[in-house]
């Protein structure tokens, strides 16, 4: 039954990679969580040919794990599940099966002060990969594989998760640097390239930690991210933009920075009332 299930989890991924768009990243953390759960599982078939997963011993396994992993984990047993039962039409049950509640965590913006400090020093290179994640608030991913004739004029097309695909306005000042690089380097296809291969998601974040650790600032490609999003609220972008601009599913997930720019509004409130004051 174990060998069956390890093939099922194999059709499981090539579905997410194909059909759903999903990134190798996220193809390698469903494959090992689900290794983990077949491994471990006790699998067993009635004689009405339903299925019953008692993972038990796999929330045992993973138990040392912080919630956020332990979730991920979770879900992707969860999304397994429902795969065998909607593609496969197979009878499929898991128990226990209720999820880990993970604490939402506001994301860390980078000062504007400091961002400008960076690019004062940066490289044509290196301003290139800060403004794509900071002037247009893609994900790593998305900037990884973005090729030239995604850039159509002072508009670019994004290709996101899940295969959505958002157009996206490019300011001027993004515009001028992009011109620059390109006469510079000469890509090929793709805008960061390696070989004539486009540079992988790891490259482009070793390049970009390395040049703001050179400020004594710690940063990622989902911090600039974070930043762009909480920046053009605290600045009145509407959410709903903000929302369409990052490629989110839903407001929901956009709603997560409208905290973040409160909590610096309380801050200052505090700083400049003087109640607040000593």
């Amino acid at each position: 039954m174990k060998e069956r299930f390890f093939a099922l989890s194999d059709d499981f991924l090539d579905y997410l990679w194909q059909i759903r768009g999903y990134s190798q990243t996220s193809i390698i953390t469903y494959e090992i969580a689900l290794r983990q759960m077949i491994e471990v599982s006790h699998i067993s078939q009635g004689v009405d040919e339903k299925i019953s997963i008692d993972i038990t011993p796999f929330r045992l396994k993973i138990i040392q794990n912080n919630k956020k992993t332990i979730a991920k984990k979770l879900s992707a047993v969860r999304s397994f599940v429902k795969f065998l039962n909607d593609q496969k039409n197979l009878n499929v049950t898991f128990y226990p099966n209720d999820s880990i509640k993970v604490p939402q965590t506001l994301p860390k913006p980078i000062e504007e002060n400091h961002l400008k400090e960076v690019l004062l020093t940066a490289d044509i290179k290196q301003k290139t990969l800060v403004y794509m994640l900071y002037g247009l608030g893609l994900r790593i991913s998305e900037l990884a594989s973005l090729k030239l004739s995604d850039i159509k004029g002072d508009w670019i097309q994004i290709h996101g998760k899940g295969n959505k695909v958002r157009q996206l306005p490019i300011i001027p000042e993004i515009l001028v640097i992009l011109k620059e690089y390109i006469d510079i380097y000469t890509p090929q296809k793709y805008l960061f390239e390696k070989d004539k291969a486009p540079l992988n998601s790891a490259g482009l974040r070793y390049k970009l930690s390395k040049l703001f650790k050179t400020h004594g600032i710690k940063a990622t490609p989902h911090q600039l991210r974070h930043s762009f999003a909480t920046h053009l609220l605290n600045s009145g972008a509407r959410i709903a933009d903000v929302s369409e601009l990052l490629g989110h599913s839903s407001m929901a997930t956009t709603q997560i920075y409208t905290r973040l720019g409160n909590t610096k509004k309380l801050e200052e409130y505090l700083k400049a009332h003087p109640l607040a004051k000593e």
